[in-house]
């Protein structure tokens, strides 16, 4: 045997033998727990009763109209605000409008009887913010938000998985004392989105 080969024999032998005392060397005890977590997500469930508010047909100057809906939590997480936003469209019949049907649209928000510790407080009557419908189009108010602003008697805002709210609001065909004819027979679609946002994160 020449020595190339005998050196290469040797030094596979060595390198054998070492690889059978390194392995010996990592032999050791072990012992294996596993832990098994989970993140489950919770739901924001916004319902509107009813979905048409409001319908209404043949309205003059002068009219008004008072509309009841319910605004509810059917999620599993606390809802924080509902705001309110407001678009339209309107048709014009004649096409001689030269102002907007919107202006002359009144909306009467009334107390959020629902917001007060003592219920029947305040006349639910009253009228604790009012604005046109072309002026609501550039808000975004919270729908659920406490009315009276005196903290002693005011539940907290939002609305509590599983809570309702019941709104009351008037929609008024205004009569301002002026020619309104180009509004005869016009139509306006109002469309109203209440989007519910999350409470602040906490703590788990």
């Amino acid at each position: 045997m020449s020595i190339k080969k005998k050196l290469g024999l040797g030094i596979a032998s060595a390198a054998l033998g070492m690889s059978l005392v390194g392995g010996g060397t990592f032999a050791y005890f072990n012992d294996v727990e596993t832990s098994n977590n989970k993140f489950t997500a919770g739901t924001l469930d916004l319902a509107v009763d009813p979905i048409t508010i409001i319908d209404v047909d043949n309205i003059k100057p002068g009219d008004w109209m008072n509309r009841t809906f319910e605004l509810g939590n059917s999620g599993s997480l606390d809802i924080a605000n509902v705001l309110l936003k407001t678009s339209y469209n309107v048709i014009d019949a004649k096409g001689d409008n030269v102002s907007d049907f919107g202006d002359h649209i009144r909306v009467n928000f009334f107390f959020n009887d629902d917001k007060a510790v003592l219920p029947g407080f305040l006349p639910a009557d009253q009228v604790v913010y009012q604005t046109t419908l072309s002026d609501l189009q550039s808000m975004t108010p919270d729908a659920v938000a406490n009315r009276i602003f005196i903290p002693f008697f005011e539940e907290r805002g939002g609305l509590v998985s599983g809570d309702t709210d019941n709104l009351y609001v008037q929609f008024e065909f205004v009569n301002n004392g002026a020619d309104q004819n180009e509004f005869q027979g016009d139509a306006l679609e109002l469309k109203w989105e209440f989007e519910a946002v999350q409470t602040a994160g906490q703590s788990r």
